[in-house]
Order: C-alpha cells, then sequence, then structure tokens
C-alpha cells in the first residue's frame, strides 16, 4: 500500500503529458574508436577517474589508484610526467584489519583542482584516511609539495563512494562523507573558514553526490546578487515514510558569501536550501535518479543550462533520459517557491507545505541589494528568527521541471556521464552536441534539432564490461577525454573524412561536417572558407540531400557452382537504412531459395538458373524522402564444374595416381630393357652363344643334314 502511495505522490509529477516520446534512438552508426583517436594505459594502474585539464600547460593531469600522470593534450599517449603516491604497507595492513579490503586500502585520487597556473591541490583516499597536498607541474615534472593535511570532509574514505567539490576563489567547496563509516555526509567549504552543513536528515537524508558547479551570478546581477554553488544528488526522500526504500534527485545551492550565523547555524549554512529535480520519463512510474550533471553556459549565466543524464533505480535499468534545466527556473524556486515544514502528531510525522507567514529577510537568500538597505550586509546579521526557520525548513514545496520535455529517452541503455559542446553550422546556427558515456564502455554523439533527437554515431571506447567514469572536453582542441577503471581515451570532437560519400555525410546531420561537392570529400565547417560556402552541402534541421551527386553502382563478378550456398554481403554504412535486394530488376522476399539476414542474402542449392545480376540498394529516409546512400551489383556467373574447388582437388588426385601408376610401369620396364641389353652385350645370353658356335662349327651342321637325308 506504501508503494502505491509513493506513485501517487509522484504521479502528477511523471504523467505531466499524454505524448509518448519516441524510445528506441538509434544511432546512424556504430563504431569502434579504431584510429579515430588515442588510448592512454600504464602497467599495474587502475581507475583513471580524476581529470582536471590545464591547457595553458598543454596537458591533462590524470589521477588514478597511486598514481598522477601528466598527458600531452594532443596526444595522451605522451606520458610528460609521473609521480607516484602510495600507501605505505602499514596504512595498508591498518585499513585490512579495520574490515576493508586490499582492492579498497590503495590510495585513490578523487579531488584535483586547479590553484594557480602551475599548482593544484590534490586528495586521495589514502588507505581510508583521506589525505590533501599541493602538487605543481613546472619545467616538465609533476612534484608533490609534501604538505599533507587531514583530507576529511574534503574527499571521500571510501574509493567507490561518489563525492563532488568545486574550488572557487581559493576555497574548496566539497560534498562528501565525514567521517570512516559513510554515515556522516557533509557539505562543506574549507582551507579558509570552515562552514558546513548540518547533521540533519532534513537537510541530508543518506545522499549520494553527483556533482557540484559554481555560476557567477554575481556578474553583472541587477539585484546585486551573489555567486552560487549548486551541488546535485539523490537521497532518500525525508518526506517518504521511513521504511520506504525509494530515492529522488534533488538539486541544493549555498551563496558563495555565507559565512554561517552568529549564534544559531554557526559556521554552518544559512543558504542552504534543496528540491527535488524531475526528469518524467513516461515509460515508468519510478523517478529517474542523476547519473552525471554538465554546467553550459553559451554566454552570461542568465544563459546557463544544467544537462543531466538519468537512469531508474535498480540493477537493470530499462531507459536512461536526458533532461536540460535553465537556471533561472532553478532560481526561481529557490527565492519564489513555498516551503515545506515537518508536521508531526504523537507518533506520525509528514511534511507538508508550509503556508504560514515567511521571516524577513527571506530564509535561504543569499545578501542582496535590498537585504543591504535593510542593514543586513552579511549573513552575520541576519535575525535569529530567519536564521531558525531555514534551520528547520531546508526543503522546497515544488520540484524543478526540465526546460521541455526529456531531450532524450533511449531503450536498452544505461547513462552514465555527459559533457556538452556547442558549435556553428554553415548557416549560422548553433547547436549543442551532446556526448553521453555508457555503463557499456561507449559514447553517444547526439544532437536535438527541433525537438527531434538525432543520435550521430556511437562510439566504442573501451570494453562493455569497462564503464565510463568521466568525461572532460577541451572546447579549444575539439578533444573529448574519456576515463574508465581500465583506461584512458582521447577522441576528436568531429571526424568528418569518416564519411564516404556526400550522403552519408549529409544524412549524418553532423554540426561539425559539410560535403565539399568541388573537393568530393567531407570537411570540417570550421575549416571552410565563407567564399567557398555555396559548394558546401549541410542540412542539419531537415537532412536534405537532394544536391548530392546520384549514387555511383558498383559491380562484383562472383562465380557460383551448382548445389552450393551462396552469400552475397550488404554492409548499409547505416543503422537507419533499409536493405532492398533484386535480381535482374525484381525484389527479392524470404522464399525457401533466398534468404535475407541481416542485410545479406543467401541464395540455397543454387543452380544455373540462378545466374544473373543481383543489386542490394540500401535507403536511408530523412524528412519524408528516401536517398539511396549505396548501391551494389553483383553478376553471378556459373562456374565449370571441373574447375570447382571442391571437385579441382579430386581432379589433381586423380592425376597424381595416375602420373604415379605410370612411374611404377614404366621405371621397371625401362629398367628391364637396360638389363636384357646389357646381358646381350656381355653375352649372357644362349641364343648368343648359339650363333657363336654355328659360325665356329658349320660342318657339324652339314653331317646333321647329311644323317637327315
Amino acid at each position: 500500500m506504501l508503494f502505491f502511495l509513493v506513485l501517487s505522490f509522484w504521479a502528477p509529477a511523471v504523467l505531466i503529458s499524454g505524448q509518448v516520446w519516441p524510445l528506441n534512438s538509434t544511432p546512424r552508426k556504430t563504431v569502434t574508436l579504431s584510429n579515430r583517436g588515442h588510448v592512454f594505459q600504464e602497467e599495474g594502474v587502475w581507475n583513471y577517474t580524476t581529470m582536471l585539464l590545464m591547457e595553458d600547460e598543454g596537458v591533462l593531469i590524470l589521477g588514478a589508484r597511486e598514481a598522477i600522470f601528466a598527458l600531452d593534450l594532443n596526444n595522451i599517449t605522451h606520458k610528460k610526467a609521473m609521480v607516484k603516491w602510495s600507501v605505505t604497507s602499514e596504512m595498508q595492513r591498518n585499513c585490512i584489519f579495520k574490515g576493508k579490503t586490499q582492492t579498497e586500502c590503495h590510495n585513490y585520487i578523487r579531488i584535483l583542482h586547479k590553484m594557480s597556473s602551475d599548482t593544484m591541490f590534490v586528495c586521495g583516499t589514502n588507505a581510508f584516511n583521506p589525505t590533501c597536498d599541493i602538487m605543481s607541474y613546472k619545467d616538465g615534472k609533476l612534484t608533490l609539495e609534501g604538505k599533507q593535511e587531514d583530507g576529511r570532509g574534503m574527499c571521500p574514505f571510501d574509493p567507490f563512494q561518489r563525492c563532488a567539490s568545486e574550488f572557487v576563489d581559493g576555497q574548496l567547496y566539497s560534498a562528501t562523507s565525514s567521517n570512516f563509516f559513510g554515515s556522516e555526509p557533509i557539505v562543506l567549504r574549507n582551507l579558509n573558514g570552515t562552514i558546513r552543513t548540518d547533521y540533519m536528515t532534513s537537510w541530508l537524508n543518506k545522499p549520494n553526490f553527483i556533482g557540484m558547479k559554481h555560476v557567477a551570478e554575481g556578474d553583472d546581477n541587477p539585484e546585486g546578487d551573489d555567486d552560487k554553488i549548486y551541488l546535485f544528488f539523490n537521497e532518500r526522500p525525508v518526506e517518504y515514510d521511513a521504511c520506504t526504500k525509494m530515492e529522488v534527485s534533488m538539486v541544493a545551492r549555498v551563496c558563495k558569501g555565507d559565512v554561517g550565523g552568529k549564534e544559531i547555524l554557526e559556521q554552518k549554512w544559512t543558504s542552504f536550501l534543496k528540491t527535488r529535480l524531475d526528469c518524467p520519463e513516461l515509460q515508468t512510474r519510478l523517478p529517474l535518479l542523476l547519473q552525471d550533471v554538465f554546467l553550459f553556459c553559451p554566454d552570461t549565466w542568465k544563459t546557463c543550462m544544467f544537462y543531466g543524464v538519468f537512469t531508474p533505480e535498480g540493477e537493470m535499468p530499462e531507459y536512461s533520459a536526458v533532461c536540460a534545466y535553465s537556471i533561472q527556473d532553478i532560481r526561481d524556486v529557490f527565492s519564489k517557491g513555498r516551503f515545506k515544514a515537518q508536521y508531526i502528531h504523537h507518533s506520525f510525522e509528514r511534511w507538508v507545505t508550509y503556508k504560514g507567514p515567511v521571516p524577513d529577510p527571506r530564509p535561504g537568500a543569499c545578501i542582496n541589494s535590498k537585504t543591504r538597505e535593510k542593514g543586513f550586509s552579511m549573513s552575520l546579521d541576519l535575525p535569529d528568527e530567519t536564521l531558525q526557520f531555514i534551520q528547520d525548513h531546508p526543503l522546497m514545496d515544488e520540484a524543478v521541471k526540465p526546460s521541455e520535455q526529456p531531450l532524450l529517452v533511449k531503450k536498452g541503455a544505461v547513462f552514465t556521464r555527459i559533457v556538452v559542446a556547442s558549435t556553428t553550422a554553415l548557416d549560422g546556427s548553433s547547436h549543442q552536441v551532446m556526448f553521453i558515456g555508457t555503463a557499456s564502455g561507449s559514447v553517444l554523439k547526439a544532437v536535438n534539432y527541433d525537438g527531434v533527437m538525432v543520435i550521430i554515431e556511437e562510439v566504442q571506447l573501451f570494453k562493455q564490461s569497462d564503464p565510463v567514469k568521466i568525461l572532460q572536453l577541451s572546447v579549444t582542441l575539439g578533444q573529448l577525454y574519456a576515463g574508465s577503471e581500465e583506461a584512458t581515451v582521447q577522441m576528436p570532437l568531429s571526424t568528418c573524412d569518416h564519411y564516404a560519400s556526400c550522403m552519408d555525410c549529409v544524412l549524418a546531420r553532423d554540426p561539425y561536417c559539410g560535403w565539399d561537392l568541388s573537393a568530393e570529400r567531407c570537411i570540417a565547417i570550421n575549416t571552410i572558407h565563407p567564399d567557398t560556402h555555396s559548394e558546401i552541402v549541410q542540412s542539419l534541421r531537415d537532412g536534405n540531400a537532394a544536391r548530392c551527386p546520384a549514387v555511383e553502382s558498383t559491380t562484383i563478378i562472383k562465380t557460383f557452382y551448382p548445389g552450393n550456398e551462396v552469400m552475397l554481403l550488404c554492409q548499409p554504412g547505416s543503422n537507419l537504412a533499409r536493405v532492398q535486394w533484386s535480381v535482374n530488376n525484381h525484389a527479392i522476399q524470404n522464399t525457401n531459395k533466398y534468404h535475407i539476414h541481416h542485410n545479406n542474402l543467401l541464395i540455397l542449392n543454387a543452380s544455373d538458373s540462378d545466374a544473373g545480376f543481383y543489386t542490394c540498394t540500401t535507403v536511408e529516409s530523412s524528412n519524408g524522402k528516401d536517398y539511396v546512400i549505396q548501391n551494389a551489383t553483383y553478376e553471378l556467373r556459373l562456374g565449370n564444374i571441373m574447375e570447382h574447388p571442391s571437385v579441382q582437388p579430386q581432379v589433381q588426385d586423380q592425376q597424381k595416381s595416375l602420373l604415379a601408376l605410370k612411374i611404377l610401369v614404366i621405371i621397371p620396364t625401362l629398367m628391364l630393357l637396360a638389363l636384357v641389353v646389357w646381358n646381350v652385350y656381355k653375352g649372357h645370353f644362349a641364343i648368343q652363344r648359339c650363333l657363336e658356335k654355328a659360325e665356329e662349327s658349320p660342318q657339324s651342321v652339314s653331317d646333321y643334314e647329311e644323317i637327315q637325308l
């Protein structure tokens, strides 16, 4: 019964529309990394899951298990520097003694932030004894400066527990657990004065931290507002019954200038507010859980969007989704929305919409121009009434909704990470390209054109058992960097030269690419001179390939032999294309004679009547029009049975046997003849001796004749 009550609570948030969004968003191409990118692995090193781009230095700082690398941003296989940060044998023994496994009792690098042009702040789990240090990259060398400090509250104890952090204006903001058992979640600002969350389940209730983002809302703000730190996480909602195990996605925020209260909330956040983050997906009534978030700001902070990837709770999630949220929608919920209040009656406890008066200044708000006019210049000045209210009411009543329906809903995929890049098309329009990591080790490259999702390709980066754990984007270099448990990969955002024809290039609807009619190749749009635009074909929203020349047919001669099976191959080059087979211009359907399997044609028990011309035509539809993207013809010829590969060995064997027989006859014959000649020559035969005696004794013959007479 409780389960259905929970579902009914969520129904208004989930069933917001009668529309069912397409689920089978199929990637147009499925490819491997091949020669597209670079792979970095170090013998004996695992867990390549922490990255920092230092584009000024031209290096990717990569944190792994007990090792930190400086890799060339242009080619990560070039290792410029490396530093080891291992745990001692004694620390590892103590860790194992406390009940942890040997795998857990290493130093996993989890926090890595840039402090200045050549120094970084780095933290590791250090065998469940989190420790932080300062690291420098100078003269091509990585150096840990040995300024180690306790990393509790900044870095997790458990290497496999999610955490989040940001480094802003010399201060570290972190969200992790502050104890060995992982049971004390905390959102902390450290280094220069500590401000943290309160240890109350209404603030944080068994959260799983996902991401933290800094938004400079104080820049050019007419209200004189402050910068914000936004935190994204999943947690067990306090408004449900304690027996309910369901989690929901949440977004919280604090103000950068928050220094805590004077007595109430001393050294604690006075601006911590949180609310649900909805990503409605009609195929399941369970709420989707956030897996990763990316902050995309094309212009000023007012244009910022948060892109999140979501999956249902459970071991085998059936669907994944991408939702986007505007910064203004989140601001409105926190600054204008109603609060929730805890209602307790006897032993019954629940959270309901608060309808009473709200103190002034508004609880949870940052210090802005209006607050200063009232005499409150910092959070220490806020009245007790405001501070007490926010301590008891950190949860907002209204959930944050996506700016539109989910951008992508895909069946049979588990999304893990996301980054978003912006690129300008040939017509000057701007498009956001999403790169989505999956649990099967691949990355989806996808664009949403006016509500129509196009997955340009799926690139397999790692083994299917090796999920994508981190994605980092270098817009300057046009490169994507991905990390997993076993390796790190570098992949270009665009690979236009992999499109083989004009049809292939245009129908891909890749905003990075266009077909050059004069050069007859697919080229990067950002390399095109404005004067040559007329020679370039690109159609992103419509996928109109009418300007492309007709696809030329290729003919392949294939010999067959009666009674055999004949396989004719056809590779469409696009997962969205359909294959049509014909023989002598007549369409082929599946029969006892013909079988079309995985686009290939199988001819069973071929006979001389099967000779002819077989055509494989690959057709792809775009915006209601069909385009032929490939046309291959097989000329099937009947072969001479004596030339059949299975017959020729038999004939050859017979010929060899006959030759051997002839040799066996001829050689003894020649030997016998030679022997006869030799004996004749030596006078060994009787006939020779008789002739010789006849010549020597002619009288004896005459005597014989006389006797006869």
